[in-house]
Parts: structure tokens; sequence; C-alpha cells
């Protein structure tokens, strides 16, 4: 496994991420053991960097990770972790806090779940509207100070917003959604990313399953799976959006490579500071990411990549319309 620098002031971390994410139900219905299966074989490939939040099922998934990660060297992986969105007991969600006070109950509670000393990666999911970032970020640095956290991350924010949080303490990285049809961070994140020396960590690389060469139109992904709700897997949007895979497929055997492998090498291809989040739950859709690294895109494959599916090629918003408001930038 390669690694990668998190910016100028992050960790160094396996160029592939796992995220934990869909492990707790996100997508319907997943195996436990076969989840802890799959975060144990994502750690004996050198995947170091691991991902989860702590409203993922309301702790559901730290306890999951506490549970596969016993007994392992603490040093040996690296914990990103997103705090702040509350949730009720019922399905929906109620906001954010990102009020320093919350930061530091959030944090108590996380460690005790994952039980753990430290989080390597520390950051609010979305942007509170009513909390300056400043004040959020200062409780991080402070709990930075105190050794429970090692560095401070952001997720689904603007350019303003991370030179403003950049300013009071550098950021490891920046956790946003990156992929074939998802590129609206070129724009103005990317580069300000570039600018301020942080990092990328990219999520939804293969859009929750869409872009993987293994959904289909008359797929359903069952009770509990949100992608039911998602504009882009909606009748219309999805059979576009399909057929905008099977172009990428072309693209693939010509390559001799999945569907996958070539997405997840896309987003490989778009700079050393940027590492792509795999949202395995089974050992098999690891095992097929996994080469995804050593995937050698030429200047001629990009070019026919970007043919096959364009840059805002994708019907559909990533996100449902009550969400869309919260993310820093749009598709």
């Amino acid at each position: 496994m390669q690694t990668r620098s998190l910016g100028k002031t992050g960790p160094t971390v396996s160029a592939l991420g796992l995220g934990a994410m869909g492990m707790s139900g996100a997508y319907g219905a997943a195996d436990r053991a076969e989840s802890i299966a799959t975060v144990h074989a994502a750690l004996e490939a050198d995947v170091t960097l691991i991902d989860t939040g702590d409203f993922y099922a309301m702790g559901h998934n730290e306890l999951l990770l506490a549970e596969a990660l016993r007994g392992r060297d603490r040093d040996s992986y690296q914990l990103s972790v997103k705090f702040g969105m509350l949730r009720g007991p019922g399905p929906g969600f109620g906001g954010y806090d990102g009020r320093p006070e919350a930061v530091r109950n959030f944090l108590a509670y996380s460690l005790t779940r994952l039980g753990v000393d430290h989080i390597d990666i520390y950051r609010p999911a979305r942007l509170d509207p009513a909390v300056p970032i400043e004040e959020t970020v200062g409780a991080i640095k402070e709990m930075i100070d105190a050794g429970y956290v090692r560095h401070i991350g952001l997720s689904e924010v603007n350019a303003g917003t991370i030179r403003r949080a950049h300013a009071v303490h550098p950021i490891a990285d920046l956790q946003i959604e990156y992929s074939l049809i998802s590129r609206a961070v070129e724009a103005d994140v990317l580069p300000t990313l570039r600018e301020l020396g942080i990092g990328l960590t990219a999520y939804g690389v293969l859009s929750r399953g869409l872009i993987s060469g293994h959904w289909s139109a008359d797929r359903t992904g069952g009770s509990g799976d949100s992608r039911g709700s998602s504009p882009r897997f909606s009748d219309g949007n999805l059979e576009h959006n399909l057929a905008l895979v099977e172009a990428l497929r072309r693209c693939a055997e010509a390559k001799g490579c999945t569907v996958a492998q070539l997405a997840i090498a896309w987003v490989v291809a778009q700079g050393a500071d940027i590492v792509p989040l795999i949202g395995a739950r089974t050992r098999e859709r690891l095992a097929e990411a996994l080469p995804a690294t050593q995937l050698h895109l030429t200047a001629d494959d990009l070019a026919e990549i970007e043919k096959a599916v364009p840059a805002g090629a994708a019907r559909g918003d990533r996100y449902p319309s009550a969400f869309m408001s919260s993310l820093g930038v749009g598709n």
C-alpha cells in the first residue's frame, strides 16, 4: 500500500482510506461479522486511515470499530471522526452543533465508544451556521493541547470557511465528496486547499455505488437504504447516469480493470494530496478496490475517461434537497 501525506501538517496515511459508514445501516442492513472482517482485511492490507462519524447509527459505528480494532497497536492506524450532526430517536436529523462545549462533549463520548485515548483527525461534519468556525476550530485546538486530538479536519465547507479555520489552527485535510460525477470542488475549493497546503480526503468516489459498475436500473436498496431518497438514483436520473457508467465500462475494459477500479484510480490520479475513502462493507468489495492505487492512468486514458463522463454530465443532486443547503459546494 502506498502512502500519502494529508497536507503540510497532517499525518502520513495509506493512499486509500476505509469509510465505515455503510457498516452501520446507511445502505440497508449490514453483516456485523463481515464488517469486522472487512476492517481486519483492510488493516492487513496496510490501509491505516479509517473514517467514521459519531452520529452513524447513533454511535453504532464507533462501537463496531472499537470491536474491530481491539488489541491492535494504536499507532498502526489513524481514526478520522466527524461530529456535530444532531439526531433524534426517529430517522431524521436535527441540525448541527459546533459550540465549544459541544465539541468537548462529543469528543468525550467518541473516545469512550472507540476505546482510545486520542482521535487522529477530528472534524465537524458540517458547518454550524449559528457558530463561527473560529470557535469550533479553537475548541478542537484546545483538545489538541490537552492530548485528546492530533489533527483538525473539516468537512463539506467552502473556500472562505477553509481560510478562516486555517487561520486559527493548521487544517490537515478537508473531507468532501469528489468523484467523476461530483466535481464542484475543482472550481474554488481544491485550489484553495493546495494554496494553503491542506489535503483532501474524498468520499463518495463511487457515488454510493452508482458508478461502481455493480448497480442496475432494476436494483433496489431495500429497507433502510438511504439511496432510495437520492436524486441520482431516482427514476429518470438513474437511467441517464447508468448510461454514463456503461461508457466508463468501455474505458475500463480497454484498460483491463473493473469500472470501480477505474473510477477510484481517476480520483487517485487527480493529485498526490488526495486520499479516496472506500466505503467497502465486504471483503470482496475491498479486494476489488485495493488494486486501484496501482493502476497508472496516462494522459490518453484520462482524456478518454473525460469523454465518457464529462464534468457535469450526471443528473440529479448528490443529496436530497433538504441537505443541499448545508453543503459548502454543490455537485
